[in-house]
C-alpha cells in the first residue's frame, strides 16, 4: 500500500474501512442468531406446553429464505459509523461474542419466542382453530424480524441514524414484506396452510410486530444513558 500510494491517509482508510466490515459481521451475526434462536425457542417451548407446534416446517423454511436472508443481506452494508475511529482497538484474542453480544442473542431469542407464542395463543382462542394461531405465530415472528433488521444497524437510536438512511435495507424490507403480504392474503396461503383473520387480530399482529422496536430502543437509552 505504501509503495502503491505513498499517502499514510490511506493507512487511516483502510483501518476505519475494516473496522467497519468488522462492525458490519457483528451485526448480522447477531441478527441471525438471534432471530434463529427465537425459531427454536417458539417450536420448543409449544410443544412442551401445548403439545402443537405454532410453526410448520415450509412455514420456518420460508422465514429463513426470506424474512431472514433478505435484510441480514441488507444490513451487512450498512454505511462505516461516524464515531468508529474513536473506540479503542480491538484485542486480538477478542471473541466475536464479546462485549455482550451473546447476551444479546439470548434476550434477543427470547422476545422473539414470547411475542410469537403470544400472537400463536391469542389468534388460536380468537379464532378457534389452530390454523389461526399459526397464522399468527407465523405473521408476528416473519415480519418482527423484519422490523428487529433495523433495530441492528447501529447502537445508536434509530431516530439518531435515520429510519431509512441505509436504501438497500429498505429495498429488502419492501420485499420481504411484499412477499409475505402474497402469502398472507392471496390463494398462495393454502400452500402454507394460513387462513385470514380477523381485523382486530391483525392489529394485535402489528402490536406485537413493532415490539422489538419499542424494547430495543429502550434497551438503546438505558445503555447510552449509563
Amino acid at each position: 500500500m505504501t509503495l502503491t500510494d505513498d499517502n499514510f491517509a490511506t493507512i487511516v482508510e483502510a483501518v476505519k474501512e475494516g473496522r467497519g466490515i468488522y462492525a458490519n459481521i457483528r451485526k448480522v451475526v447477531g441478527f441471525l442468531l438471534g432471530s434463529n434462536t427465537g425459531e427454536i425457542l417458539t417450536v420448543f417451548t409449544a410443544m412442551l406446553l401445548f403439545r402443537q407446534t405454532p410453526l410448520l416446517s415450509m412455514q420456518l423454511l420460508w422465514v429463513n429464505l426470506v424474512t431472514d436472508s433478505l435484510p441480514a443481506i441488507a444490513v451487512g452494508m450498512e454505511a462505516v459509523e461516524p464515531d468508529i475511529m474513536e473506540k479503542k482497538p480491538r484485542p486480538k484474542n477478542e471473541g466475536i461474542f464479546a462485549n455482550g453480544l451473546g447476551l444479546s442473542v439470548i434476550i434477543q431469542g427470547i422476545l422473539f419466542a414470547a411475542i410469537t407464542l403470544a400472537g400463536f395463543c391469542i389468534g388460536k382462542a380468537v379464532m378457534g382453530t389452530l390454523e389461526a394461531g399459526q397464522t399468527m405465530a407465523f405473521m408476528i415472528l416473519s415480519l418482527s424480524q423484519v422490523v428487529h433488521a433495523f433495530n441492528m444497524r447501529s447502537d445508536r437510536s434509530l431516530f439518531k441514524i435515520g429510519f431509512f438512511t441505509n436504501k438497500t435495507l429498505n429495498i429488502a424490507a419492501l420485499v420481504s414484506i411484499a412477499l409475505m403480504a402474497i402469502v398472507l392474503f392471496t390463494p398462495v396461503r393454502y400452500a402454507f396452510r394460513l387462513v385470514l383473520l380477523t381485523p382486530q387480530l391483525y392489529l394485535v399482529a402489528l402490536g406485537l410486530i413493532l415490539a422489538p422496536l419499542v424494547f430495543i430502543e429502550i434497551k438503546k437509552a438505558i445503555k447510552n444513558r449509563k
